[in-house]
């Protein structure tokens, strides 16, 4: 039945005994439909009350909850990217009543449709990844960005034509990109401080900049000091509200499924394997999730050489491993399964190892953070609650 509803996406489906992974994905179809409890119920062949607690428990939001997210990010982008008249955007989102469309958009994001529309005309630019990934997080798409199919591959993917100017990732400090961003005139640019000093006069006297010490401590303080600097408070003590949320709902369903496992994450480079411990896996994994790690660094944050032999006295009960993409070191991690010290580990014999990909784990924002968490959810209790999840890619 799940095969024949992603054969017939744009189909209605009335009645029938559906898996509640394709319910999720036929209400993110449909959102523009009157869709209700009664009939999303009788799709997955179980009561009402049944289906809410279910629904909840796996996603972390009711049913109705989240058709309402899906409707009012939907109408963000339509008031942020179209000329449609609001009762226009209203219909289109599902809503017959455009004040009432505007009631629960204001209560959402604590502002009319209106006021959201006009403010969304400064142009803004973001001078890194993590710095779009925070942007996002205040409801600003930039006007310019890094953009990488490789390793940005998540914005790549999710807004590449909502974007008018695409940076290299690798050629970041080059004149070029520093001149791209220049014509993109935007009013102001989010970078951090590994810009050179040349390309932050350039940039100065063409818009307004804010830079960001690209090892400052939290992200959520990061977070704040752009709000503050863009006017946009109240989006980013939203953000952080709903993150914290997420973050104990996260602890509490991983703390249930698996306690605190015994955990390692290692990078391979080349023919080189480290132990691994960046800001945002020391936070999402050894904090919010409660996972214990097993290697003491020289610090909190390391990336320190191990052998296998260390590997094996270390003995984590699950392996996460970050893969570099160049082609050597893949031809290395293929040989690398078929040794004997590596077949032998814990965790490969138990099948506990895992793949993490460089996007999100090697960036520490706000979008990133949540994108590790919702992935981590996933790995850890088999549940992820983001609709708009990213392929893993290395």
């Amino acid at each position: 039945m799940g095969q024949e509803l992603r054969a017939n996406r744009d189909k209605p489906v009335r009645s029938g005994k559906l898996p509640i992974d394709d319910i999720r994905e036929y209400m993110a179809r449909h959102y523009d439909q009157q869709l209700s409890i009664r009939e999303l119920a009788e799709m997955a062949g179980l009561s009402q009350n049944y289906f809410g607690e279910l629904f909840k428990r796996n996603y972390g939001l009711s049913p109705m909850d989240y058709l309402t997210g899906l409707r009012l990010s939907k109408a963000k982008q339509y008031l942020q990217e179209s000329g449609h008249l609001l009762r226009e955007i209203a219909h289109k989102v599902g809503y017959s009543d455009e004040f009432y469309f505007s009631r629960k958009f204001k209560k959402a994001f604590g502002m009319p449709p209106s006021a959201f529309s006009g403010r969304q005309k400064r142009r803004i630019a973001a001078g890194s990844a993590a710095m779009m990934g925070q942007l996002l997080a205040l409801d600003i798409i930039p006007v310019a960005a890094p953009m990488d199919p490789k390793w940005t591959f998540y914005y790549y993917n999710q807004y590449y034509s909502r974007i008018e100017t695409h940076l290299r990732v690798d050629l970041m400090n080059q004149a070029g990109e520093c001149d791209k961003l220049i014509r993109a005139q935007a009013d102001a640019i989010i970078g951090d401080e590994a810009m050179s000093a040349e390309w932050r006069e350039a940039l100065q006297r063409n818009a307004a900049p804010l830079y960001i010490p690209r090892e400052q401590e939290r992200w959520d303080d990061q977070l704040l000091e752009i709000a503050g600097f863009l006017g946009r408070e109240a989006e980013a003590d939203r953000w952080i509200a709903g993150y914290t949320e997420r973050s104990l709902q996260a602890g509490t369903q991983v703390a249930a499924a698996c306690g605190p496992v015994p955990t390692l994450v290692v990078r391979l480079s080349r023919n080189e394997l480290h132990a691994y411990c960046n800001r945002g896996i020391r936070e999402v994994l050894f904090g919010t999730l409660g996972l214990q790690p097993v290697y003491r660094g020289s610090g909190e944050i390391y990336n320190e050489r191990i052998s296998l032999e260390e590997l094996a006295q270390l003995n984590p009960q699950h392996l996460l491993l970050l893969i570099c993409p160049d082609a050597v070191t893949r031809l290395e991690w293929l040989a690398l399964q078929h040794r004997d010290s590596w077949r032998s580990l814990s965790a490969v014999q138990a099948g506990a190892v895992d793949l993490l990909p460089s996007d999100p784990w090697f960036e520490y924002s706000a979008t990133a953070l949540e994108r590790m968490l919702d992935e981590a959810r996933l790995i850890f209790a088999g549940k992820c609650p983001n609709r708009q999840q990213g392929a893993v890619h290395g």
